[in-house]
């Protein structure tokens, strides 16, 4: 009779419960490997949460770099009108000239949008703004990696030198953003650098036979000169710059899209995963209620014997006690 209520209450628990793993001890194996799963559940949703943060980093700069290729094509099509005398006189080149400083506080204000309390286009240096009132560039040259899978790491941000310069290795600033960044990823132990300080350090040397660098808010303001004085020439000359500005933004742009794709594709490979985990989980832990309900009737047919028969076997009657 004890053992039979022992496995009444062990069925009664699994059919409340609806699992047949309640404690380690009904499968030591089985309840190895439903640890195993949650936890690899826990780390694909930390995962997923820094995927969908890159993805957010990465469509908000996406649309931060869509207004700035807006920019130089207005500054474009300004530079194409007001290129020859046919075409424009001080008046209209004076007019414009405003509407060029405008497209000059926009670009400023682009290139300081922010995602929460972080900048886009600092790089590490992301709690301030990464470009002052002139156009000068305060961030750093450091990329943000998240790891978005086990092993998988992706960049969540594009540092501003990058956008904001058609050749960034060969511009002016260079080694003062090189050493910057070096400052902010400097290694406890020197003698073993870090990766993104060996990269940094190397971007430190200058490159040969390289293209001259084009800087988007000294076109900008090299276009408002010359509206202002009215050199046609120096207006002229943005054109080709203008151009290359605006295949540099569009190669970034491109890039970012790819960044974007991978990160989707990771994040639903981890929804796959996910639901495989839980069908394994599932498979060993959840109990067959169809089973469950057919042994408890069963236990019970076998308890109420076991009492039938214990009833003929002791009779606690007083009649019986006085014989």
């Amino acid at each position: 009779m004890t053992r039979s209520k022992s496995r009444m209450d062990d069925l009664q628990l699994k059919n409340s419960t609806l699992k047949k793993l309640n404690k380690p001890s009904d499968d030591p194996v089985g309840s190895a490997k439903i640890l195993e799963v949650r936890t690899d559940k826990v780390n694909n949703e930390q995962f997923q949460s820094n995927a969908k943060l890159a993805q957010a980093f990465l469509e908000n700069t996406d649309a931060a770099l869509e207004d700035l290729s807006e920019i130089v094509m207005r500054a474009k099509e300004i530079a194409i009108g007001q290129s020859s005398s046919a075409s424009s006189t001080k008046e209209t080149r004076l007019g414009v000239s405003e509407e060029v400083n405008q497209l000059f506080q926009r670009a400023i204000a682009t290139s300081n949008r922010r995602v929460g309390d972080r900048f886009l286009f600092g790089g590490y240096k992301n709690t301030t703004n990464p470009v002052d009132s002139d156009g000068n560039y305060h961030g750093d040259a450091g990329e943000m990696m998240v790891e978005i899978g086990r092993e998988v790491f992706i960049g969540m941000n594009i540092p501003g030198h990058q956008i904001f310069n058609t050749n960034p290795e060969n511009s002016t600033d260079q080694r003062e953003l090189n050493q910057r960044t070096l400052d902010q990823t400097k290694p406890l132990d020197d003698k073993k650098p870090d990766p993104v300080r060996r990269l940094a350090t190397e971007g430190m040397e200058e490159k040969s036979g390289a293209s001259p660098n084009v800087n988007l808010f000294e076109e900008l303001k090299s276009l408002r000169i010359g509206l202002l004085t009215g050199d046609q020439s120096t207006i002229r000359g943005t054109l080709e710059r203008f151009d290359d500005l605006l295949g540099k933004v569009v190669s970034t742009r491109s890039k970012i899209g790819s960044r974007v794709q991978g990160i989707q594709g990771n994040i639903n490979t981890m929804d796959r995963h996910n639901i495989a985990n839980a069908q394994l989980s599932s498979s060993i832990e959840d109990a067959d209620m169809t089973q469950i309900v057919s042994d408890l009737a069963k236990e019970e047919t076998v308890f109420k014997s076991s009492l039938a028969s214990s009833k003929h076997l002791i009779q606690p009657t007083l009649l019986d006690f006085l014989r």
